[in-house]
């Protein structure tokens, strides 16, 4: 820790006796200092060599002085809020003693003063804490102290936060203005948006760049002390610096060393009063980065609190789905303080998942004593997880058999399976086309064959008799098509179903030595994550075709699965493990966040090979096609499977120079049948060039009505007109052979009859 002089140390008591706050009047004031203490700073350092930054973590140094990484959250086996420190922001305050803070970003041009004014009015009306504005320049800046002058008048206090990107000098000026100022270390100081690779000889080359990052940021840290005012220091996996991205690659190390070197200027003006962000459009590479921070952290023995959010998430139930994994993964641990949920929607519809995943999070901490109950009957097991690396663990996929009459070898997928439950009710006589459909099916002549977003298998609570003609046709026509048939090992004992998988309990399993019933070619296994270690491992010798996870009400789902993935991993246990969630909600958005939660926290650790998702209670509100359609989404947002279009929108903020609701909407009709590729669209450059890293092509607006279009990191096409921009970008994706036209009707009954 910074050594300081016993005068700079009294300094501080003396201003901490002030109980200052970010204001004492109808606008921000800055704090009144004697002449006595206006020199405290002299006490600081000034230059950076002067800084005790933290031991490099590539010469090996941190690791020897602090000792290796340890921990990463408060408690592996409960939910317990990691401890921070209090982050003061005008009326609210961040950190683990108080609620999550919910926020979230203007859409106006800052600079239209009474728009932004009745937009933040109507933000806080909805209930959010905290409001993000964007400061371009001095004209914005100016435009912000009207407008917090203006809310003020209005009888509104929520704090406002200036969105900071290449300009300090700005950042000084909006700082009278506002209660919170977050800063981008990949472009506050280093603002050269390029992807030069530069060449750094030692170590030392590296460190002596820091010098023109401290006096960028020096004057910054200084004014939101003397004024009480917050800072986020938000990095962004979109906008490392090239001279980060030179020294420590694309990674989530990266983004991590890039936000300490901020801290550590932070630090040595004895400045505390900030929180870290680690953003990125991809859930496994945010979740990993926070990870990794909040770990180096304890080492560090720093408590800073963390503010989470998914960058460039995008709209819809894909925009709710990603963001959720990767927020509510880490509520799931205790990580977090403060949440934004980033949708390509207008701000106020950001405000239910935003507070929907807080409540959730809040149900999950053991103070609350329905969890703590379920955390403690969780059995006990050691959590080997590696936080700083990512593996999926692969379960094993079936392989045909010359003695079967079906292909069993399409029951699951290698990239993570899609299993869709499959009522009688279905499979009457008009339901079937209905069925077919929301399978995801292709049908010729009102046969189905399978395309590539169709439900792998379909799991039956209850067989339809050998007597229905029209409903065993219609699952034997599935299973022609390489479709699972699963039902419960009793009912197909009652009535055999040809080609089936026999589910059967562990307990039933061990007990029958995996006897399969007549008409059963395959064993399936359902656990609840209750059983007793040494049954567990009996799973090895029965060697089902899957196992089915569907945890015990009493237990934690998160640590109960855990617990079993741990025994798979002693045991070298390979069989495939589909998640099993049963829903009863009857909100497609919920749905969303739940099962992006408690399955997508799972699955962001290589947890599982696949999902089903079964609507419980009778009520049938939920339809097969949207319930298959958001487990697809789940794998395709934790980078399992692919199969559609994967977008990377920006939720739009003051810089955007297109309507970009509009233009995502237009992308997604011209683009969105393309599995395999990713397209980023964003509304200006500040994290354009870096999202392109996660995405294959870019639609980035430059200049009002011009739009430059990239393939990976690189502009190739620049300067375009709005107007004919979506159909450059097809040209674009034709030339780098990744297109494919959309098949009409016609076209798909002649693919499927050939």
């Amino acid at each position: 820790m910074t050594k300081f002089s016993p005068f700079a140390l009294a300094t501080v008591v003396v201003l901490a006796s002030q109980n200052a706050s970010a204001f004492t009047g109808p606008m921000p004031k800055a704090i009144s200092f004697s002449s006595k203490s206006s020199l405290r700073m002299a006490d600081y350092p000034s230059v950076y060599t002067d800084v005790q930054w933290t031991p490099s973590i590539k010469s090996g140094a941190r690791d020897e002085i602090l000792g290796p990484i340890t921990n990463y959250c408060e408690d592996l086996y409960s939910v317990v809020r990691r401890k921070t420190r209090t982050v003061e922001c005008g009326p609210i305050k961040f950190g683990s003693d108080h609620p999550i803070v919910r926020q979230t970003m203007a859409t106006t041009d800052t600079a239209d003063v009474e728009k932004s004014i009745e937009q933040i009015m109507r933000c806080a009306d909805k209930g959010f804490d905290l409001v993000r504005i964007t400061v371009q320049g001095k004209r914005e800046a100016n435009a912000a102290m009207k407008i917090r002058e203006g809310l003020f008048q209005k009888g509104y206090d929520i704090p406002l936060c200036a969105d900071m990107h290449f300009q300090p000098k700005v950042a000084l000026m909006v700082a009278d203005a506002v209660e919170k100022i977050r800063i981008n270390p990949g472009n506050f100081a280093d603002g050269r948006k390029d992807f030069e690779e530069k060449v750094y000889e030692t170590e030392d080359d590296y460190v002596k760049e820091r010098e023109y990052l401290f006096s960028a940021m020096l004057p910054l840290v200084e004014k939101c002390k003397q004024l009480n005012r917050a800072m986020r220091i938000g990095t962004n996996h979109g906008s490392l610096s090239s001279r980060v991205l030179s020294f420590y690659g694309d990674t989530p190390r990266g983004m991590v060393e890039s936000a300490i070197e901020f801290a550590d200027i932070c630090r040595s003006q004895d400045y505390h009063n900030f929180v870290f962000s680690m953003k990125a459009s991809n859930p496994l590479v945010m979740v990993q980065s926070y990870r990794l921070l909040a770990a180096e952290q304890y080492r560090l023995g720093w408590d800073y609190p963390l503010h989470l959010g998914v960058t460039e998430a995008g709209e819809g139930e894909d925009g709710r789905m990603k963001s959720a994994i990767g927020i509510g993964t880490l509520l799931a641990d205790g990580i977090g303080d403060t949440i934004r949920v980033s949708l390509t929607e207008d701000p106020e519809f950001e405000y239910e998942p935003c507070s929907k995943l807080a409540k959730m999070a809040t149900s999950r901490l053991a103070i609350t004593p329905q969890a703590d109950a379920r955390q403690k009957a969780t059995k006990k097991y050691v959590d080997t997880r590696d936080i700083t690396t990512f593996e999926r663990r692969k379960g094993k996929t079936l392989e045909k058999k010359e003695e079967e009459s079906v292909d069993a070898s399409g029951f699951l997928n290698q990239d993570g399976s899609v299993i869709s439950a499959v009522t009688l009710e279905m499979l009457t006589k008009e339901n079937i086309p209905y069925l077919y459909a929301g399978l995801g099916c292709k049908t010729a002549v009102g046969m189905p064959f399978k395309d590539i977003a169709t439900s792998d298998s379909i799991f039956l609570r209850k067989v339809p008799p050998s007597t229905d003609s029209v409903a065993r046709t219609a699952l034997r026509r599935l299973a022609e098509v390489s479709v699972g048939l699963i039902a419960p090992a009793d009912e197909l004992e009652k009535d055999p179903l040809p080609n089936s998988i026999a589910l059967m309990s562990l307990e039933d399993a061990i007990a029958k030595n995996g006897k399969l019933p007549a008409g059963a070619i395959r064993l399936a296994v359902t656990i609840n994550g209750d059983e007793d270690d040494d049954d567990i491992k009996k799973i090895k010798d029965l060697d089902p075709a899957m196992v089915m996870l569907n945890t015990a009400p009493h237990v934690s789902t998160l640590h109960a699965s855990r617990r079993v993935f741990e025994i798979f991993k002693a045991e070298g246990i390979q069989t495939s493990v589909i998640h099993h969630y049963e829903v009863n909600t009857e909100e497609s958005d919920d749905l969303a966040l739940e099962i992006g939660t408690r399955v997508g926290s799972l699955l962001t650790d290589g947890l599982g090979d696949g999902v089903i998702v079964e609507e419980v209670g009778g009520q049938n509100k939920l339809a097969l096609d949207f319930l298959r359609k958001a487990s697809f989404s789940l794998l395709q947002g934790c980078r399992m499977r692919s199969t559609k279009t994967e977008f990377v929108s920006c939720p739009s903020c003051g810089r955007t120079l297109f309507d970009l609701q509009e233009t995502t909407a237009k992308i997604t009709e011209a683009t969105g049948h393309l599995p395999g590729v990713t397209v980023a669209v964003m509304g200006c450059i500040v994290n354009g060039p870096g999202e392109m890293a996660d995405a294959d092509f870019g639609y980035v607006g430059t200049i009002p009505g011009k739009i430059d279009l990239y393939y990976g990191k690189e502009v190739v096409r620049k300067s375009i007109p709005e107007e004919d921009a979506v159909n450059e970008l097809v040209d674009l994706i034709k030339e780098y052979g990744m297109w494919k036209d959309k098949e009409t009707a016609d076209e798909e009954e002649e693919l499927v009859a050939a």
